[in-house]
């Protein structure tokens, strides 16, 4: 069972585990669990996808339980009225940073093949707070000691991939990204720290709701396999204090 964040007549909201998709695609043909058809038995009624989460990404994640609250909610994401925030670790000492850089489209070979490709990037905007760098006293590939950092992470636009993209546009790929991250960093985050997932979580959703119209703050604890990771991490935090992405 997932676990259920909010639940009204409207919307519903879980935390959506790392490695689960959010319903059936070509891509993974071979999945047999979704997190669509997984809370459509839980709670006994048909829900309705209002937006999407990487396969390796958990956190929240709402479904609408109308097709008019979908219709709703979907101009919200599309009025960029949603405020996403996440919880990442990536590597090296990030700071706090602006990232505005346009992204191409991200199609899959599979599931896009009659899609323009001749699309022109997209604006992407995503803001970077760092909250505490790590400094561990072992070597990585050609450095004396690994760095890496938590962030946060919050995303104005909502490209595909966008989180993951920026932080490797900043040469700050997210650990456990085994697409566009950092192999070397990825297989000692693996056999030092027991990092088997992308690091990357999100734990808060700010919106209005379709209703009543007031505001409404979703949030989601940080999952054990990435919380337990931070807590390893913690004895080699330089100076700051570690937040589990809840704030």
């Amino acid at each position: 069972m997932l676990d259920i964040l909010f639940q009204d007549e409207a919307l519903v909201a879980v935390n959506k585990p790392s490695g689960l998709l959010v319903h059936r695609s070509m891509i993974d043909k071979h999945e047999t669990e979704f997190a669509m058809q997984m809370v459509r038995d839980q709670i006994g009624q048909h829900v309705y996808p209002v937006h999407r989460l990487d396969k390796p990404t958990s956190g929240v994640l709402v479904f609408a339980l109308s097709a008019n609250i979908a219709r709703l909610l979907s101009t919200q994401i599309e009025q960029h009225r949603w405020q996403k925030a996440y919880t990442a670790i990536v590597r090296g000492w990030a700071k706090n940073c602006d990232i505005d850089y346009a992204l191409k489209e991200k199609l899959d070979k599979i599931t896009d093949k009659k899609a323009n490709t001749e699309k022109p990037a997209q604006e992407a905007f995503t803001r970077v707070v760092n909250l505490c760098h790590f400094l561990v006293p072992v070597p990585v590939g050609r450095y004396q000691q690994a760095r890496f950092s938590l962030i946060h992470c919050f995303p104005k636009t909502g490209r595909k991939h966008q989180i993951r993209r920026h932080c490797a546009h900043i040469n700050h790929p997210i650990v456990g990204d085994t697409t566009i991250g950092d192999g070397k960093q990825n297989a000692f985050m693996r056999a030092h720290f027991g990092l088997h997932r992308l690091a990357l979580h999100h734990h808060e959703l700010q919106f209005i709701h379709p209703i009543s119209e007031a505001p409404l703050t979703i949030t989601a604890p940080t999952p054990f396999n990435l919380s337990e990771v931070m807590d390893k991490l913690a004895i080699y935090t330089l100076g700051e204090t570690i937040h589990h992405g809840t704030n």
